[in-house]
């Protein structure tokens, strides 16, 4: 697989340095849309908050202060050169997502969304959100880009998951093999989500597979039914299970 890692988060704190008024507004769209205005060009930027406040503005300079984009550059190829004999060249970029104060971003729904790539879309991108509540490391950036291409790697090799057994395999995979470590639970609440996601797991519906992977408190933003799920629940399960193999 080929990448061309497209930095993007200078280009963001550029525009949160504009004053958060309509022109701002209008510069992110002359910024994401090619120039001929047939399709957007920088895809990876309409899960940005174009008119986010300071703490977004805050997240970023953290980023750029430990040179985000370069560490992502560089997992972007250390994950290519582990892929070679997987078909398929994108681009790939990080983005600052605003989940603290978005108003219309709801994280669950993204985050669902990007654990079903479609390698075969003409706007997809190998991408990878950066939440504005959190706060980031080189260390977690560098996983969450790796994760990102392995995501995608195992999607062309086995195709778009299309249940929560598939959706759990996919992501065990990619975080087992871009070394992650979180999320866990402890044997007991394993055990228990286990014996919770067991009959759901051909499921493909988004409230089902929503509120599985990543625990009541999701689902319940998304007026999902609650299945007495920890946060994150469904995606420990999956790390802990692809450790196993």
């Amino acid at each position: 697989m080929n990448l061309t890692y497209v930095p993007l988060l200078y280009i963001q704190r550029e525009l949160q340095g504009l004053p958060r008024n309509y022109e701002r507004f209008q510069q992110y769209l002359r910024t994401i849309i090619k120039a001929d205005g047939s399709d957007v060009e920088l895809v990876p930027m309409l899960a940005m908050n174009p008119m986010g406040k300071d703490h977004v503005t805050a997240r970023l300079d953290e980023l750029l202060g430990f040179k985000a984009d370069e560490i992502g550059a560089q997992a972007a190829a250390e994950a290519v050169a582990a892929t070679a004999d997987v078909p398929g060249g994108f681009k790939a970029a990080l983005v600052v997502v605003d989940d603290a104060g978005g108003g219309w971003t709801n994280r669950w729904s993204y985050e669902f969304n990007l654990r079903v790539p479609s390698p075969g879309h003409k706007r997809f991108w190998v991408t990878e959100y950066l939440w504005s509540s959190e706060e980031h490391t080189p260390h977690s950036v560098r996983r969450t880009m790796l994760r990102a291409v392995y995501r995608t790697a195992y999607a062309i090799v086995h195709g778009t998951p299309g249940n929560l057994r598939q959706l759990m395999k996919q992501e065990g995979a990619a975080m087992s093999r871009a070394g992650c470590t979180a999320p866990t639970l402890d044997q007991e609440d394993l055990e228990y989500t286990r014996q919770v996601i067991e009959p759901h797991l051909d499921a493909s519906d988004m409230p089902t597979c929503i509120a599985c992977l990543f625990g009541d408190d999701a689902g319940k933003t998304l007026g999902f039914t609650p299945r007495g799920l920890s946060p994150w629940a469904g995606v420990a399960l999956a790390l802990h299970d692809a450790g196993r193999n």
